[in-house]
């Protein structure tokens, strides 16, 4: 059948695929994470293929749609406007270096941050197959934005991101300090997001840094309970930890944390929050 559209959802390369009419009309969808096609319409089951096949890799499984889990019927209630799935890492940085002010040492910054936070989001996304779900700029009232969100079989995981610059970064209880640069209060800020995210989805949140680039990371032994990862070995080790969330789960916690309305209550961080 002539004139069948396919359109992405969510961000590039990772959510699904829809074949649309000319009027519209969904009448199929691919799943890329679970390698499916879902049929509508039996009758454009031959045309959905066709036009399909540039984007199909393996055994790809097709029929009716599943039936649907409580996360999804919620996810698809959620509005377009109020669905975090598809901000990309730094969605915040980019409008800000578009849009924001001119100042060269500022805009610099922004630069260093923007890409500390897509090289770790790139090594978040790709955690995805294993059964990881990742939200990136998730907003915190009262706090800012929390550079990413892990969901997935070793729990929830908060994560700021922090540009190494090729120095030595150090972290102590309180702050965070990157070669002969101002310490930044990362730590106590990651405290408090995770104590947010706690609130925000009842569940237990872990704080986590992501350093990137530096030439060495050193941690006070006194910080236990946040965890400090690196880009090289960021997925290894997140993978390394014992499972605490079933996939049931990780989907409806991430059904959650996807809504923007979970987010739009202030609360009050626990201990160690900010």
């Amino acid at each position: 059948m002539r004139g069948l559209k396919v359109l992405p959802s969510g961000r590039p390369g990772r959510g699904r695929l829809y074949v649309n009419l000319p009027d519209g009309q969904a009448v199929a969808w691919y799943d890329r994470q679970a390698n499916r096609i879902s049929v509508l319409a039996d009758d454009h089951r031959e045309a959905v293929l066709a036009v399909l096949r540039p984007y199909l890799s393996g055994t790809v499984a097709i029929g009716p749609p599943p039936v649907p889990t409580a996360a999804d019927l919620r996810r698809l209630a959620l509005r377009p406007d109020a669905d975090l799935a598809p901000n990309r890492p730094g969605e915040t940085l980019l409008g800000e270096l578009e849009h924001g002010p001119a100042g060269t040492r500022a805009r610099h910054r922004m630069r260093q941050d923007l890409t500390a936070q897509q090289r770790m989001g790139d090594v978040f996304d790709a955690l995805e197959p294993d059964g990881w779900r990742i939200l990136h700029c998730v907003p915190l009232p009262g706090l800012g934005r929390l550079d990413h969100l892990l969901i997935g079989p070793a729990g929830i995981f908060c994560v700021r991101t922090v540009p190494g610059r090729r120095q030595r970064a150090v972290v102590g209880d309180l702050l965070l300090t990157v070669g002969r640069t101002e310490p930044r209060p990362e730590p106590r800020w990651i405290r408090g997001a995770a104590a947010c995210t706690r609130a925000a989805l009842s569940a237990k949140a872990t704080p986590a840094l992501a350093v990137v680039d530096a030439s060495r990371v050193e941690t006070a032994p006194t910080v236990r309970d946040i965890r400090i990862l690196q880009a090289p070995t960021a997925g290894p080790t997140l993978a390394a930890f014992p499972t605490t969330l079933k996939p049931p789960e990780i989907d409806a916690l991430f059904a959650r944390a996807r809504d923007s309305a979970t987010w739009l209550h202030p609360t009050r961080p626990g201990p160690g929050g900010v």
